[in-house]
């Protein structure tokens, strides 16, 4: 860390593969990449790998600013694959857009045998929904690469306290310790709130509300909402129906600061973002 610089902003400014982030000055944009049959919004729409290379050179065209790949449905009711299934979903495409793009990608996973041969396929990344808590190896698997993580928080783990974004933030505190406490660089860590994982409609619009309460723990805060039920349970509209909602809490994310919305609809949420930021920073 550079002296002088205040703990709580000292990631601000990080270079991950040949990208430069500066999320004090920018939010930037996660595009979805789903190779799987089942996920929530987008299942099957890129589960062959032409159609899941397509897409990811079009997320690229539109904006994204990494590409995060999943092989596993984490939905409601999501049925579990083996980790050799999930990895032949993913490690082909990470290669694929390796060969002909340095965009930073992520490897949507809770698997640590996944992540370690996503790493080696090119990812720079590990996405675990878990936050560390489904696999014991995962965070030595990160450990030694060196890769980045992003650890979300998933209320299933975890004993509601009375007041409830209190008792999030000291999740995410205790999540944020035990990697670190594994080994895994401080300045390698992203913090998700985790929208829709173990929280109901009220839980989660409270999540948003308070984004901002996520960054003073001291890391960059990633935010997915796209599409989520959340929305739904708002709006009363559809899965595919949700554009202006997502965009509704792309907001909140910019006007909290918050480093990373992970979405669906890339150009839209970029040209949003744009504007946000020109009005807000």
């Amino acid at each position: 860390m550079e002296a002088g610089v205040d703990p709580l902003r000292a990631w601000k400014r990080v270079q991950i593969r040949n990208r430069k982030f500066n999320t004090e000055k920018h939010t930037y944009i996660c595009a979805i990449l789903n190779v799987t049959p089942d996920s929530f919004s987008d299942g099957g729409e890129a589960f062959e790998i032409t159609d899941a290379i397509d897409k990811a050179k079009k997320l690229i065209e539109n904006g994204a600013d990494l590409i995060d790949v999943g092989g596993e449905s984490t939905r409601p009711g999501f049925t579990q694959i083996s980790s050799s299934e999930e990895m032949a979903r993913v490690v082909p495409v990470i290669k694929k857009i390796r060969s002909f793009s340095d965009i930073p990608i992520s490897v949507d996973t809770r698997k640590a045998v996944v992540a370690d041969a996503a790493i080696k396929a090119g990812a720079d990344i590990v996405n675990d929904v878990s936050g560390l808590r489904f696999d014991c190896d995962m965070a030595a698997v990160i450990a030694e690469s060196g890769a980045f993580c992003c650890l979300m928080h998933d209320g299933q783990y975890f004993d509601k306290k009375k007041n409830y974004i209190d008792g999030i933030c000291e999740d995410l505190r205790i999540i944020a310790e035990g990697a670190v406490g594994a080994g895994i660089e401080k300045n390698k860590i992203i913090l998700d709130p985790g929208v829709g994982f173990g929280k109901d409609a009220s839980e989660n619009l409270s999540v948003i509300r308070e984004l901002g309460r996520f960054s003073e723990l001291g890391y960059p805060i990633l935010l997915g909402c796209s599409r989520k039920s959340v929305i739904g349970a708002v709006t009363g509209l559809g899965v595919n129906e949700r554009l202006e909602g997502t965009l509704a809490t792309t907001a909140m994310a910019v006007m909290s600061g918050t480093a990373f919305v992970r979405v669906h609809d890339v150009k839209e949420n970029v040209r949003f973002v744009s504007m946000m930021e020109a009005l807000c920073r």
